[in-house]
């Protein structure tokens, strides 16, 4: 169902005028489209939805909303009638008149990422954002059409990433992004499926050389033992990194959003904010460490950790906080490894694969740990477990080697001991 409405918007401009717009509601979705007229509060019927008599020309003006939404019921109509499920960008696109086929890419993508953060999907919509710029920084040509992006023209955007240090791992976030955006063009008409360069350029070829993502239990005592003393500007890192290792991997974002609410007892309830999954998680004694610091330190809002300085910030502001913070964690993670002498690389994301790494270890089975992590699948948790599986594998073919020796040496020592 769809509801349409014209109406005046509730703030003036600079001239202290009003701006007419129609407002289009689906599932539970509006979409705002301003008609480019204007009147004072006074000049408008806000119960018939038109121009009073006291406004200039109101007759014609009147008319002119009449014919606006006589166009837009045979635009919804005609959605209705050949079984389309329409989207708000697609009425405004017919509403306005515009060619599906002369919609550019960026005009595309600034919608979709608009639409991102609307939804407070603000992650989406950096990533979007982030992928857009780059790919403009390669193709000059901001009025590029979607069949305009061939096989040739991602080669040279490969290339392009090549040239200015991105490796497969970078390139293939990249390329991914910009399939997405292609795939959902196609599927709201803006561009056909056979112009489509991604059965010809496989993104799959695009995988990132891995390295030991996870910590050992020796290499996270270190981070741990870390002197905040010696090293204040370093503390907050240590403490989150801690508090995510012993708590099954939680991350910066639920770390970040994290409230004193959650806490219960010697439980931490939560919403992993990902997969909307809800966790129970134990409080081990360095957590509970942690959590007694900030009680006496941060007074100032609801949230456990003092990175989200004050409560009602909209989804934009909370990304662009988390944006800027994660990255000075990360930044401040490194220092630490390099102090305590670990030489691998340490980001956020490691504590989630130590913790998981480390369980495997110690011997608990791979079920179990897929079902700490919240992983809705046991091949995602194998995936963390790819490069401690390998080490496991060594460590067997080793030990197998071995194992015949000293049973034979067992069994010489009870036979002519005895």
């Amino acid at each position: 169902m769809s509801n349409i409405k014209i109406a005046l918007r509730d703030k003036p401009n600079r001239e202290g005028l009003y701006p007419i717009v129609f407002k289009i509601t689906k599932d539970r979705k509006t979409k705002i489209i301003t008609l480019g007229m204007y009147c004072l509060k006074k000049d408008w019927d806000e119960k018939s939805s038109q121009f009073k008599k006291s406004y200039p020309n109101y007759l014609q003006r009147n008319r002119a909303l009449l014919n606006f939404k006589q166009k837009a019921l045979t635009i919804i109509d005609g959605f209705n009638f050949e079984e389309i499920d329409f989207t708000l960008n697609q009425f405004e696109e017919k509403l306005k008149g515009k060619e599906q086929s002369k919609i550019t890419v960026l005009e595309f993508w600034l919608d979709k990422i608009n639409d991102l953060n609307l939804a407070g999907r603000t992650g989406n919509a950096r990533a979007h954002q982030d992928t857009k710029n780059s790919f403009f920084k390669f193709h000059k040509n901001q009025k590029v059409l979607f069949r305009e992006i061939t096989v040739e023209v991602l080669d040279k955007y490969e290339t392009h990433l090549r040239a200015n240090g991105s490796n497969d791992g970078g390139i293939g976030v990249r390329m991914r992004e910009l399939r997405a955006l292609y795939n959902e063009a196609i599927r709201r008409g803006v561009v056909l499926e056979k112009y489509y360069p991604f059965k010809v350029y496989k993104v799959s070829k695009l995988k990132g050389k891995g390295f030991k993502k996870a910590l050992t239990r020796d290499e996270v005592k270190k981070i741990e033992n870390l002197d905040e003393n010696k090293h204040p500007h370093l503390s907050e890192a240590k403490y989150l990194f801690v508090f995510s290792y012993y708590t099954r991997g939680m991350n910066f974002y639920d770390m970040m959003k994290l409230r004193w609410d959650n806490i219960d007892n010697d439980k931490i309830i939560y919403t992993r904010s990902k997969t909307k999954g809800k966790f129970i998680v134990k409080i081990l004694e360095p957590v509970q460490e942690i959590l007694n610091f900030y009680k006496t330190v941060n007074i100032l809002t609801g949230y456990v950790f003092p990175i989200l300085l004050k409560e009602g910030l909209t989804p934009i502001q909370i990304e662009n906080r988390k944006f800027k913070k994660l990255k000075q964690f990360n930044s401040d993670l490194k220092k630490i490894a390099k102090i305590v002498g670990i030489e691998k690389p340490v980001t956020s994301y490691v504590a989630r694969h130590s913790f998981a790494t480390n369980l495997k270890e110690l011997g608990i089975s791979t079920d179990i740990i897929s079902q700490s992590m919240g992983h809705h699948n046991v091949s995602i948790t194998t995936a963390y477990l790819k490069d401690f599986d390998n080490d496991i594998i060594d460590d067997a073919n080793e030990k197998l080697l071995m194992e015949p020796i000293s049973i034979y040496n067992l069994n010489y020592e009870k036979r002519y001991t005895a």
